[in-house]
């Protein structure tokens, strides 16, 4: 079974995440969506509310599954057998900062990164972009799936 492991913080998801987990459906067996969970950061969601709108927006998809941890990702793709890493790139900084990632975790483990691009309808969307946009009463509605829209 080829897995492969989504880490992120989703706070909250995006339609860009949300775009590269249906498009990588193709590639994979199955695909986690594993929330990272990181006692310094300040969240504008629970893990348990980010957990949700990543479930919700995947409830009819039998291939994704989501989970939360902590600690290196590769440690966590090792818990649960995931061969892969998936990863979106949006533009040349997040190459950047991602292959550094990749090489990283190459080095720890022989766990593969798989970057997909993402779509150009949402290259421009950002969890930091949303949350700032709901801090300030904007419509961040069509940033998200349904499911984020509370």
């Amino acid at each position: 079974m080829k897995r492969a492991l989504f880490p992120g913080s989703f706070d909250p998801i995006t339609l860009g995440h949300f775009d590269i987990i249906r498009r990588a459906l193709a590639l994979f067996d199955e695909i986690v969506v594993a929330i990272g969970v990181n006692g310094d950061k300040n969240y504008m969601f629970t893990v348990e509310q980010r957990k949700e709108f990543i479930e919700k927006a995947f409830a009819d998809e039998p291939k994704v599954k989501v989970s939360t941890y902590q600690g290196l990702t590769v440690d966590y793709c090792r818990e649960i057998d995931a061969q892969f890493i998936l990863r979106g790139l949006r533009n040349p900084a997040d190459f950047e900062f991602e292959k550094a990632i990749a090489h990283t975790n190459r080095t720890l483990s022989k766990i593969e990164t798989v970057f997909l691009l993402t779509a150009a309808r949402t290259s421009f969307i950002s969890s930091s972009i949303v949350r700032d946009v709901i801090r300030n009463n904007g419509d961040y509605t069509v940033l998200v799936p349904e499911s984020v829209r509370v």
